[in-house]
């Protein structure tokens, strides 16, 4: 890069300053080796402006009108400070933030201290784009009185069911009166309060609310440039060992809400079996706590340190599920292993043949080891097993794989094609660089599917639009996938100076570069779109990189030479043939109908604050949701089974794989898109003999 040679020192500095060091470096980086720089101009510190207001204070129950106001006259100045590396805005804001925080100290115990009527007609809107700041005092202690009721209404209401259930038990119990229940309810959230506080705002010093502005501003230039501060430099680098200590499950913030956007296979979550993506957890409670945190409105790096924890102990989370029902779940924490998400395959045999399903969950690398431990090794490995089956047919499974290494996904490609290019990628100012399978071998060759969802994204990406491009695969799954088309470089700050005293300044994932497909076009905001395309549980939910804030726009350029496979004589008809058994699929009828009254529950932000009225929903939401049982009741007649390669592996197996593998053909068993994905290999023809037999197979 332009900038990797250049580094500051900090004798320029009679009395150094780290923050504005740092702003100095991070303003350099971003504008000298950011893909699509932006200008630093008004417009530039406008935005800026609200988005760091909002994320200080998203719920609005911190600043009042007046503070906003106090604050706009900074707003189209936050430009000329960075690059003068002046923070006064920010250190105007910052002492405002603080001196707020502990006036909502003493508001939310004061209106804790007060029973709620929950008989009370009254509503609670949980958008809080619709919400203005504040005038007063009085205004800000009956916001902070609804968002407290709101939150306890869930405490209250499980403490009736409690009481109701002990009840059911034992004739004899005494139940708590509702002024019991309703005390304890907030007694509950007071605590959760005081963890909150006590345990992380007042832990937060200058360097992390600093942080906090940093992230910010480079969050203006894209979604995927993101400043890791050296706590959370750790923290990354944690994730890049392969080993996390916790529940096995990512999480990302939307709104206020923390929610479940992965779960790692093998991991703790995935092994309980109950927590799923798009669950979104409310509250968590340690196993040594009386009562439960409320993460909601949190910023997701404190609900995180919650949540986390050391192997062996226990952690509780009260979860709201897609159809709007909560319930609380137990998790024992565990160390999850990367190996968990290592590509997997399974034999299935349907109508006398043999089929190969492999699940690829990421392109995972070791760049310190990549000869022996990279994604499309071990798929090479899969397939060769498979073939040892007999297999004629095979289906690649990259449903929510978030992509990984750019080289891994080159070689995994050439897996499926004699040789050519695979992806065009582009930094600012330099050619385009075509990425190419030069490995004249091809691992199978025999029909192909590729299963792709919403969250399919990144290499993923890559991967399914070049075997589109070369008409060697069918892609079947979501009407288009994620929708990143950009590269990123993580900077370690450090590296920038010379003679620093400066302490650890942390890194910046940057995006620096973009990739396009083979024909030219990016998959940029708009993904790969699907041959055949089915609904699925995300089909109408914003979930894609057309839906983050500030992504890079789409763009072509010119398209690579290339030869589209020709082997398959069916290719057209076997997807038209495909696309009518799925417009006549009453299972996928009934998911699309599904996913439309998910999108409808998460649409929905006002909420009665009237206990009954409050039941009355949620038992609507049950009874509605009850329609959509039949999808999980699904089963084909299919059944798969491990490699024979991988059953000699479960003799000495003490890693519980035989386990996990049940689970996961039983899951396949249940798969409608496998199962379609299976009819479509039957159909397709080639124009010559598949050669089912693997020529070696290497442990």
């Amino acid at each position: 890069m332009a900038f990797a040679s250049c580094s500051f020192t900090t004798k320029k500095f009679s009395n150094p300053d780290k923050d504005k060091l740092l702003i100095q470096i991070i303003t350099f980086v971003l504008e000298q080796g950011h893909f699509d720089p932006i200008a630093m101009d008004d417009a530039f510190s406008e935005e800026l402006f609200d988005d760091y207001i909002g994320n200080l204070d998203p719920v609005k129950r911190y600043f009042y009108e007046s503070d906003y106001k106090d604050f706009e006259k900074f707003k189209l100045t936050i430009d000329d400070q960075l690059k003068a590396t002046d923070i006064t805005f920010f250190n105007v804001v910052n002492e405002r933030m603080l001196k707020r925080v502990e006036e909502a100290k003493q508001i939310y115990k004061e209106v804790l201290s007060k029973p709620f009527d929950y008989s009370k007609d009254e509503y609670f809107d949980t958008n809080y784009e619709n919400t203005e700041f504040v005038k007063n005092k009085k205004q800000m202690v009956e916001r902070w009185r609804q968002q407290l009721k709101f939150s306890t209404l869930s405490n209250y209401d499980d403490l009736k069911k409690e009481e109701k259930l002990a009840k059911e038990k034992d004739p004899s119990y005494v139940m708590k009166s509702d002024e019991q229940i309703e005390k304890e309810a907030r007694s509950a959230t007071l605590k959760s309060l005081d963890i909150y506080f006590n345990d992380n705002v007042d832990d937060l010093n200058r360097e992390d609310w600093f942080a906090i502005y940093v992230n910010t501003i480079v969050e203006e230039f894209d979604p995927h440039t993101y400043y890791l501060a050296p706590k959370n430099k750790e923290d990354f680098d944690e994730r890049m060992s392969g080993k996390l200590e916790g529940i096995g499950a990512r999480l990302q913030k939307r709104m206020d809400y923390i929610k479940v956007v992965e779960l790692i296979s093998g991991g703790p979550a995935w092994r309980a079996n109950e927590l799923e993506v798009e669950d979104i957890i409310l509250k968590v409670k340690q196993e040594d706590e009386e009562y439960p945190v409320d993460i909601v409105g949190m910023r997701i790096n404190d609900a995180i340190k919650y949540i986390k924890g050391p192997k062996g102990t226990k952690v509780t989370l009260t979860i709201k599920k897609v159809d709007g029902t909560i319930k609380d779940i137990s998790i024992t924490r565990d160390i999850v292993e990367v190996f968990d998400t290592y590509a997997k395959s399974s034999v299935v045999e349907k109508d006398g043949k043999k089929f190969g399903v492999i699940n690829l969950p990421a392109f995972y690398v070791d760049f310190q080891d990549y000869k022996n431990i990279n994604a499309a090794k071990d798929v090479k490995k899969e397939i060769e097993y498979l073939k040892a089956e007999g297999m004629e047919g095979l289906v690649l499974d990259l449903r929510n794989n978030g992509g990984g290494s750019l080289p891994t996904v080159v070689d995994m490609a050439g897996l499926f094609i004699k040789d050519g290019p695979i992806v065009q990628v582009r930094s600012t100012g330099e050619a385009k660089e075509v990425l190419k399978d030069r490995d004249k071998s091809i691992a199978w060759d025999g029909p192909l599917v590729i299963l792709v969802n919403e969250i399919s994204a990144s290499a993923s990406e890559i991967l399914a639009a070049a075997m589109q491009d070369y008409k060697r695969a069918i892609i079947i799954g979501s009407k288009q996938t994620y929708g990143k088309g950009t590269v990123q470089n993580v900077i370690n700050l450090n590296n920038m100076l010379r003679n620093s005293t400066a302490g650890d300044l942390g890194a910046l994932a940057l995006t620096t570069q973009k990739y396009y497909r083979i024909n030219g076009g990016s998959v940029q905001l708009e993904g790969v779109k699907s041959d055949v395309n089915v609904p699925g549980r995300f089909s109408f939910i914003d979930v894609g990189e057309k839906d983050k804030d500030n992504p890079l726009p789409w763009d072509e350029i010119d398209a690579a030479v290339y030869t589209p496979w020709e082997n398959y004589f069916d290719y057209d008809a076997t997807i038209q043939k495909s696309k009518e058994r799925m417009n006549n699929n009453k299972e996928l009828k009934l998911i699309e109908e599904n996913a439309k009254w998910v999108k409808s529950k998460i649409d929905e932000t006002v909420f009665s604050l009237n206990y009954e009225k409050y039941l009355a929903q949620m038992k609507l939401n049950e009874e509605e949701s009850k329609r959509f049982d039949a999808i999980s009741d699904y089963k084909t007649n299919l059944t798969f089974e491990s490699t024979t390669f991988e059953k000699a592996l479960f003799e000495k197996d003490t890693t519980d794989l035989k386990e996990k593998r049940e689970r996961w053909h039983e899951s396949l068993s249940k798969d409608i898109y496998i199962e379609e994905a299976l009819n479509v290999l039957e159909d397709l023809k080639i124009s010559y003999p598949v050669k089912k037999v693997a020529s070696t197979v290497k442990n």
